[in-house]
């Protein structure tokens, strides 16, 4: 078999590598941008090796990001802010309370859901904490959940931002394998509500032991009236989930023109009910251009830097030593789980799936792993690092935004983690929760 010939070509790595892997570990430790971490990384090593023409980075850095499917990033993450200043998030909160207003810790679980449904169009779980963290963290210690704990909830609600799409996540991962997006997405969806499902449950438990919030008492009559009472209010606001899904599920959109589409709605939605003027555009444009302006100049660093691991043999090496440790799939998968749950505890998705995803997925291959299933468990494991302590990404945004200490807010964050974690391990280990919505060809 090819890989048996690969393993038995020993990889040795030299001066070639590890400089300038020690470089941009300094780099990340000095609080210098990730993406110049990267590119200087990527650079130093194509100098030391020879790998690749120096005179041919620049053609790889904007043939990297000349990609159709890229365009959808902008696109979802301006939708994400029109979504916020047209107060339309407002209305997916109220409906949000107002299907868990009936049981106790119904504002915990509100604002879950709400992140869920953010998520669903947003695709970043960095602007679903701070947009979300916003609305709810003030009002949950309102209802007796202590600060780091709310904070706590909202991180761990927003990291669904990658996990149910659509997802910028998947956009990128799609783009660096060359798995269908649309695929992915779909795939997505069960794994996605499994992770939501476990942090409503983890919420629904931890109140239940300290009795954080009160609420419950209500006749189902009752019930039924509030959330009618807030469907009819903010019905309009879930055509822009509602048209993403359709239009992307159903085939008659790629995700680049659903999140096209969903921009004009949401636009057309802002001004209809004047929460939107034109006076917001300029904001608005240069808000979500430096969100994207954060990602792009990582994808073009990080391929020039993966081209180059390849070259070096780096997947290779990593499939034997892999194996060399263990031959069996269940150890060999749960070795790639801690390494992305530490990944992204120490970095932004991006450049861990541009780095990560082409050596990692070679041992996938190695283990005869499903590659829908690789990328839907790569993103979940990403995930739980964004609100595994002390480092998660997720942390530091809504200590960011409530000045909240972050090792408080990491303490409270740990059921959480647990139990995401153990939804993690049921993607891994068991294909068809990310392939049976999936058509016979990706099975």
């Amino acid at each position: 078999m090819l890989w048996q010939q690969l393993q038995n070509q020993p990889v040795i790595l030299g001066a070639d590598f590890y400089i300038p892997i020690i470089v941009f570990v300094i780099l990340i430790a000095l609080a210098v941008p990730v993406w110049a971490a990267i590119g200087s990384a990527a650079i130093l090593m194509l100098m030391i090796s020879g790998a690749l023409p120096l005179s041919l980075v620049g053609e790889s850095l904007f043939h990297g990001i000349d990609h159709f499917a890229l365009t959808a990033v902008p696109l979802f993450i301006l939708t994400g802010d029109v979504l916020v200043r047209t107060g339309l998030s407002k209305k997916f909160l109220d409906v949000a309370e107002a299907i868990t207003c009936w049981a106790k810790g119904g504002f915990g679980s509100a604002t879950v859901l709400v992140c869920g449904m953010f998520a669903a169009i947003s695709g970043s779980d960095a602007a679903g904490a701070a947009a979300v963290g916003r609305m709810t963290i003030d009002r949950l210690v309102e209802s007796g959940y202590p600060r780091p704990y709310a904070c706590a909830l909202v991180a761990a609600g927003a990291c669904t931002g990658i996990l149910i799409p659509p997802s910028i996540a998947y956009i990128i991962i799609g783009l660096v394998l060359g798995v269908n997006v649309s695929i992915l997405f779909l795939a997505a969806v069960i794994p996605g509500l499994l992770v939501l499902l476990a942090i409503l449950l983890t919420n629904t438990l931890v109140n239940r032991r300290h009795a954080y919030e009160g609420g419950g008492l209500m006749t189902f009559g009752e019930w039924a009236t509030n959330l009618w009472a807030a469907l009819r209010s903010g019905w309009y606001a879930f055509t822009v989930p509602g048209i993403i899904f359709y239009g992307i599920f159903s085939g008659k959109l790629t995700p680049t023109e659903a999140g096209a589409v969903a921009v004009v709605v949401t636009i057309l939605i802002g001004f209809t009910i004047g929460t939107l003027k034109f006076a917001d555009f300029p904001a608005m444009l240069v808000s979500s251009a430096k969100v994207n302006g954060v990602i792009l100049p990582i994808i073009a660093f990080s391929l020039p830097l993966a081209q180059a691991l390849a070259i070096l043999g780096v997947p290779q090496g990593f499939v034997a030593a892999a194996t060399s440790v263990s031959e069996e799939p269940w150890v060999l998968i749960l070795m790639m789980i801690l390494i992305l749950i530490a990944a992204g505890c120490v970095m932004e998705t991006t450049p861990n799936i541009v780095i990560l995803a082409p050596i990692l997925f070679p041992l996938a291959q190695q283990i005869e792993m499903n590659e829908i299933q690789f990328c839907i468990m790569m993103i979940t494991a990403l995930g739980v690092g964004f609100i595994t302590p002390p480092l998660g990404l997720n942390l530091f945004v809504v200590s960011g935004i409530t000045g909240e200490s972050i090792l408080k807010i990491a303490a409270r964050a740990i059921p959480f983690v647990g139990f995401m974690l153990i939804v993690t391990l049921m993607i891994a280990y068991i294909p068809a929760l990310s392939t049976i919505l999936l058509p016979e060809v990706y099975r």
